[in-house]
């Protein structure tokens, strides 16, 4: 049985749920930091912050942080943490390709889905689902 903390739980129903890609960051920031910055938990922060950069007009921000989190995710199991990691990275790179040929071939933020594998962990993200955290405010 796995043991998945709150703060990543929360994490991934900001991402799949809420599509709160700033409070991804804050909250997986928060994760990164107590687990003794683990270079998996840095790197799908880093693809929040490149949807959440994108979203808000700054490509070349998102191409910097798709860069640095698909780095990191790379040598990971493709299944890790009870999530379809090598998808997401898949996506990510597709994502990446896209922001690379932004000025030729323009296109729209959209979101990327984080396929949970674990039926646990669905289950503590339902759970949150039907509770939600109080999110903190930002602009």
């Amino acid at each position: 049985m796995n043991e998945y903390d709150r703060l990543y739980v929360a994490f991934l129903y900001y991402f799949n749920d809420q599509r709160d890609y700033f409070e991804c960051h804050e909250v997986m920031e928060e994760l990164w930091l107590e687990e003794g910055r683990n270079l998996l938990y840095q790197g799908l922060l880093q693809i929040a912050v490149g949807l959440y950069h994108h979203g808000n007009g700054n490509p070349n921000g998102s191409i910097k942080l798709f860069s640095a989190g698909l780095d990191k995710l790379a040598s990971y199991p493709a299944h890790s943490l009870g999530i379809d990691l090598g998808l997401l990275v898949k996506d990510s790179e597709i994502y990446l390709g896209k922001l690379l040929k932004l000025k030729e071939e323009p296109f729209l933020p959209y979101d990327l889905n984080i396929v949970i594998l674990d039926d646990e962990l669905l289950v503590l993200v339902k759970e949150l689902r039907l509770d939600p955290p109080a999110s903190t405010e930002h602009d």
